[in-house]
């Protein structure tokens, strides 16, 4: 099960950005199927999914997210 994190998704974006080189909005990717995270914005409900992309000895080399159908 994801992590479920309550923060303005707009502020949690953009922190990503700041701490990863490459984060991208990916409708269709794979890696969303079974996201790490669950952004939930407390005031309006909105929701995205987060997902780590790493490689096999676990180097983290982007970040992929798009909101919750």
């Amino acid at each position: 099960m994801a992590t479920i994190v309550k923060k303005d998704i707009n502020k949690f974006v953009k922190e990503l950005k700041m701490h990863y080189s490459d984060v991208w909005r990916m409708p269709k990717s794979e890696y969303l199927k079974k996201p790490d995270f669950v952004v939930i914005d407390p005031k309006s409900g909105k929701k995205i999914k987060v997902s780590y992309v790493s490689l096999d000895d676990g180097e983290v080399i982007s970040v992929v997210y798009d909101e919750l159908s």
